[in-house]
């Protein structure tokens, strides 16, 4: 509708001044999302969801044409929650929730401002706007863990032999590792993307958009697991001459688009045809709305956009701020030396403030490694929960490896406290086999501190970070790290369960104390 009719016209300017001001107030959200497609091969798919959008909806104009929009102004009330939605994430630094609540916003005043029956029509084009979203991150671990179990199980299935650790696994041919970029999220967002298209262009009966759907979600997963499979068994029979360099990830797309391709050639098979073109619905109103209604209908849009960066800013004035000053705690029976344990360093980044070093005691023993990640005025690229900061990141630390993982349980003269565990091994598989020598290995323990309360769980935290931030409260929290000598934790880990039960009040008061100074500074 280059040239819409009549009744659109005052409508679609009214939904283009929304988009604009919603643009402006929420800049740093959506600039926050086209940095992650710019810089994440896992989303690059998502430059091109906006364009197909508005070229589904251009498909659907004669549709929209026999209509004349009515603002529907009981569809503002879902602002509410969108809202909260998004001051939640950016108080936690949550850029999914944030994101999630911008898009939703985007397609909220289609049927606010252009009615009901509108939105009915391009439900579909509206909807498949979330795809833009760089969601799923989070399945990154567990891909990984599938991958390198299926090619385990299918290496010794052919009679080949395999000693694994973790995700790196060792045959008489070579060493291979399954990282984050061999997990498949790739072809995985990629294919439910195209997929989920695919089915609505493709079928009008919603059970064969939900079969195809789900054929989309299973078949990248086994496609990738056979990937991995392949290139394993290509290098072991080629003598390491093929798929042991770049070529393995040029053999791993090419393969990707065959079954892609297959995939959508027997989907074809049961196209469903074009639907004919729909006519007003009996019940349509055909007088014209007033000027008023649309002009009460956007004002009440602009106010609900205007409110949650308000209430943001007010929010983010309480708190401390600045660059916090940590010092390690003095410990009864314990030596502080600021040097690190060993030269693994964790992957947390942009602390606003950082302590590493050692406890070593003073009768003699084992000393303890200690790591506090600091942040504080968290956003974008600096905050402490996201998908980049773990214990070892395989994509920038290629000498240290997670063997396996857990959680444990601790009581403390201050409370009983869950902490995430860690088998840390600091060479790679294949030197170690071939060096005769053990490789130095760590045990780590690790738990979240926001605000004063200690979290093991991810969106535990964040939301209760969040919660704080929205209270007034701050938003302090800091990743604490203890780990030593595999070899001297001893049975049950005794050496980190003694040292945690005798000492974590004082590095919990002593994280206290740095949140509290700085904001008693601040007033």
């Amino acid at each position: 509708m280059l040239n819409p009719p009549r009744p659109w016209r005052l409508p679609l300017l009214g939904l283009a001044l929304a988009w604009g001001l919603l643009a402006l107030l929420y800049y740093e959200t959506g600039a926050a999302m086209v940095v992650i497609w710019n810089r994440s091969e896992t989303f690059a798919h998502a430059w091109v969801v906006p364009p197909i959008s508005a070229w589904l909806v251009w498909r659907r104009r004669t549709d929209l044409a026999v209509l004349v929009p009515q603002a529907a102004p009981r569809w503002l009330w879902l602002m509410v929650p969108l809202g909260l939605l998004w001051m939640l994430g950016d108080l936690g630094a949550a850029n999914a929730a944030t994101q999630f609540a911008l898009v939703g916003m985007i397609v909220l005043m289609v049927p606010a401002l252009l009615g009901t029956e509108a939105a009915r029509r391009i439900a579909f084009p509206l909807g498949f706007l979330f795809f833009a979203v760089p969601f799923g991150d989070f399945l990154t671990p567990w891909l990984v863990d599938w991958t390198a179990d299926f090619t385990v199980v299918a290496l010794r299935a052919t009679g080949i032999p395999v000693f694994r650790e973790g995700t790196q696994f060792i045959i008489p041919t070579g060493s291979w590792s399954v990282v984050q970029a061999c997990s498949g999220i790739r072809y995985l967002m990629a294919s439910v993307m195209v997929g989920t298209l695919f089915a609505y262009l493709n079928y009008r009966s919603y059970r064969k958009r939900w079969a195809f759907v789900g054929i989309a979600i299973v078949t990248p997963l086994i496609a990738n697991w056979l990937r991995a499979y392949m290139i394993v068994m290509l290098g072991h029979l080629s003598g390491n001459k093929l798929a042991v360099g770049v070529d393995h990830i040029i053999y791993g797309w090419v393969f990707f688009g065959i079954i892609m391709l297959a995939m959508f050639m027997i989907g074809a098979r049961w196209s469903d045809p074009d639907p004919e073109p729909q006519p007003a619905p009996p019940h349509a109103v055909v007088r014209e709305a007033s000027p008023l209604r649309w002009l009460v209908a956007l004002l009440a849009a602009m106010l609900l956009l205007v409110l949650p960066p308000q209430l943001r800013a007010q929010s983010q004035q309480a708190g401390a701020h600045g660059a916090p000053a940590l010092a390690a705690p003095t410990l009864a029976g314990w030596v502080w030396q600021a040097e690190p344990l060993t030269d693994w360093n964790p992957h947390f980044e942009q602390p606003a403030g950082m302590l590493q070093g050692q406890f070593r005691p003073t009768g003699g023993g084992a000393p303890v490694g200690l790591y506090v990640g600091y942040y504080r005025d968290q956003r974008y690229g600096r905050q402490l929960i996201t998908s980049v900061n773990q214990l070892v990141n395989d994509e920038v630390d290629k000498d240290w490896a997670v063997t396996a993982k857990g959680q444990i349980a601790l009581d403390t003269p201050v409370g009983s406290l869950r902490w995430r565990t860690a088998d840390l091994r600091g060479q790679a598989l294949g030197a170690v086999s071939g060096s005769g020598t053990l490789a130095p290995r760590l045990r780590a323990w690790q738990v979240y501190w926001i605000n004063g309360r200690p979290f093991t769980s991810d969106w535990q935290a964040k939301a209760y970070g969040a919660w704080q931030s929205l209270l007034g409260r701050g938003d302090d929290a800091a990743v604490v790290i203890v780990y030593a000598d595999k070899a001297e934790v001893g049975p049950d880990d005794a050496l980190l369960r003694d040292f945690l039960r005798a000492n974590w009040a004082t590095l919990d008061t002593a994280l206290r104390g740095v949140r509290d100074r700085d904001a008693a500074r601040k007033q």
